[in-house]
């Protein structure tokens, strides 16, 4: 197992510093390239640099209330919901089809649903207070149901 992740190429998690303005103010944001590429692929989607992506996320996260105390954390978790959600085929792997012309709420639902057909697969512990809890074969039945 580890062999697939150890021998990816070291560029890939090589850190590199951008800096950037954030309403003015010069800030400087590191990141691995890795994230740094899947930044890029987003913005050009929608024809802007990850510089003008980074902006706008940056703008919209802080108006909805959001924390941009760990915005470096903020942007890598985002790159990973994107490769996420294209695998899940919520967000099309066509880089042509712009991300402002998906329907934000079919493809949230879609991420809803995934995080709660885990939970109802999780393994329950082997613990008397769990007798009552539903077994595998009827949380595969409820999830099956869910669809």
């Amino acid at each position: 197992m580890c062999k697939i992740f150890i021998h990816a190429d070291p560029e890939l998690y090589r850190s590199r510093s951008r800096s950037l303005r954030l309403h003015g103010v010069a800030t400087s944001i590191r990141l691995e390239n890795l994230f740094w590429q899947v930044l890029t692929e987003i913005g050009q989607r929608d024809g802007m640099s990850a510089a003008q992506l980074i902006t706008c996320l940056f703008d919209e996260l802080h108006a909805t209330g959001g924390d941009c105390a760990n915005f470096s954390s903020f942007l890598r978790v985002c790159c990973g919901r994107y490769l996420a959600l294209q695998i899940a085929g919520r967000i099309p792997v066509d880089t042509n089809v712009a991300i402002r012309s998906l329907d934000a709420d079919w493809v949230l639902e879609g991420e809803r649903l995934s995080r709660a057909r885990r939970r109802l697969l999780e393994p329950l512990a082997d613990h008397p207070d769990h007798a009552d809890q539903p077994n595998r074969a009827d949380r595969s039945n409820l999830v099956a149901s869910a669809r």
